[in-house]
This record gives C-alpha cells, sequence and structure tokens, in this order.
C-alpha cells in the first residue's frame, strides 16, 4: 500500500504548494515513486508548478523527477448525494491506480473545505498542515483567549480533522501523524512567534500533533516558481545560485524530511 501524505490547511497562502513540491522531489530522490492529486480544483498551484517543470525539463533538456499525476473533478449531479456519491467513487479510483504504481501519494488540499478535502484527510497517513508563524493563521487551529493567550478549545480545522481521525479508528486504520509545521519564520516580531509557539505546544498535547520548524521566509521560493525547480534540484541546474541564504533553505528541506520520518525515506540531497 502506498503511504498517502495530505497536506492540509482551511487557509490560503500558507505554503502547501511550496512544501508539496520539495516533498515530492525529496521523495523521488530516495529513489521512491510518487503520485500526486491537487485537489485545488480551482487555483491548482501544484499541478501548475508541476507544468512549469515539464516545460523547463523539455526546453533545457534537462533530466529532473517528476510525478505521475491525477486529476480530478467536481461532480455534475444536482442531488447532493448523488454528487457525493460521484466524488466518493472518482477519488477511490484515483487511489487505486495511484497505488498500483507509487510507494508514496501526495494530496496538496484547497485552502477551504471542501468533500474532497475531508476525503483526503481520511485517508491520510501522514497530515502536514503548514501554517504561517502567526496568531491569523493559529486561529483556525484553535479560538485562544485575546487577553491572556490561554488556549480555549479546538477551532474549525482541528475539529475536521478530529471527525477524520474518528472514521480511520472506526475502519481500523492507524491514527493519522499529524505535524503542524511552522512556515514563514521571521526573526521579526519575536514576541508574537513566542505567543505562537507557547500556543501550538499547549494545543498540540490536547489534541495531538507534532510541530516541525518549516521554511523561513526567503525570495528564492517564490522565484522558483516559474521554472518549477526547487531547492533541491541545484546540482542539476545553474538557474539557482548557492547563496548562504539557499544553502540554509535547502537545510530546511533536509531537516523537514528527517521530522516527517516517512517509511524508508533517507535525505539523499
Amino acid at each position: 500500500m502506498a503511504h498517502i501524505i495530505v497536506l492540509g490547511n482551511e487557509k490560503g497562502g500558507s505554503g502547501k504548494s511550496t512544501t508539496a513540491m520539495h516533498l515530492f522531489t525529496a521523495i523521488a530522490m530516495s529513489g521512491k515513486k510518487v503520485g500526486v492529486i491537487d485537489l485545488d480544483l480551482r487555483q491548482q498551484s501544484f499541478f501548475r508548478y508541476l507544468d512549469n517543470r515539464a516545460q523547463f525539463i523539455a526546453r533545457e533538456k534537462i533530466d529532473l523527477p517528476m510525478p505521475r499525476q491525477f486529476s480530478l473533478a467536481l461532480s455534475g449531479e444536482d442531488s447532493q448525494k448523488a454528487a457525493q456519491a460521484e466524488e466518493e467513487t472518482r477519488f477511490a479510483d484515483a487511489l487505486a491506480v495511484l497505488d498500483q504504481s507509487c510507494d508514496f501519494i501526495l494530496i496538496d488540499c484547497p485552502g477551504s473545505d471542501s468533500r474532497y478535502a475531508r476525503m483526503a484527510h481520511a485517508v491520510a497517513d501522514t497530515l502536514i498542515t503548514p501554517m504561517n508563524d502567526s496568531l491569523v493563521d493559529f486561529d483556525l487551529l484553535a479560538r485562544i483567549d485575546t487577553v491572556s493567550g490561554k488556549v480555549l478549545g479546538p477551532s474549525v480545522y482541528a475539529e475536521m480533522v478530529w471527525d477524520a481521525r474518528q472514521l480511520r479508528a472506526k475502519a481500523g486504520l492507524k491514527t493519522i501523524d499529524w505535524v503542524v509545521l511552522r512556515n514563514r519564520l521571521s526573526t521579526t516580531q519575536a514576541r508574537n512567534r513566542r505567543k505562537v509557539g507557547k500556543a501550538l505546544k499547549d494545543l498540540s498535547t490536547r489534541i495531538g500533533f507534532r510541530i516541525v520548524p518549516g521554511f523561513s521566509e526567503r525570495v528564492i521560493f517564490r522565484e522558483m516558481f516559474l521554472s518549477g525547480l526547487t531547492l533541491l534540484d541545484l546540482k542539476k541546474t545553474d538557474r539557482i545560485s548557492l547563496t548562504m541564504s539557499n544553502i540554509a533553505a535547502r537545510q530546511e528541506v533536509r531537516d523537514l524530511i528527517k521530522a516527517l520520518n516517512l517509511p524508508d525515506v533517507t535525505v539523499q540531497f
């Protein structure tokens, strides 16, 4: 069975597609076959990133890993019940097809609630929730007292993950390894960072997730999108210079892969 990794957060701009792209590349460089699904059916940032990568490969005649992609579409049924049944079938078929040839299936969810996103969370072996290091993003995980800073209780997204865990438990499946990724860490606003860090630590013990450092705010992550490249492609292309900032960013990717503890995936870059 393929190991399913889901990137989920009901807020846009948290770095899901950038994280997904670097995860795919790292896993592929470990010698594993990867299948990918982009559930943001409107914007499709992940698939657009991959399209840019395919064009770069063709234009530069360079060998870079590419995943097996599977596209889904919304049901056209008028009935909610019929539409849900059709989308459940489509989603199950997508997983079955990718499972035949892939060691890992990577699913990038939209920054909003959807039927497909809920299905993805229910099948996740590893759930990665990237979030900007701010109290605005934290609000999706939990409600917080504005005066004391104490966590009052889980919010909408955390409750959705709880529902997914309950479904897996009823099906006799192992629990989701939920990882919250603190992205776009900055050296400024240290007081805000401390508040977020304390709140996350308190919440992690209450609802069960691991906290992992993510990617700092770096221009390079935005610049690579148009060429479809990642920081792990540095040795095969001269499009990205090895500045100290880029070397530090590569180390952040290494640290993330190690922290995820994915089965049979070793850091080889």
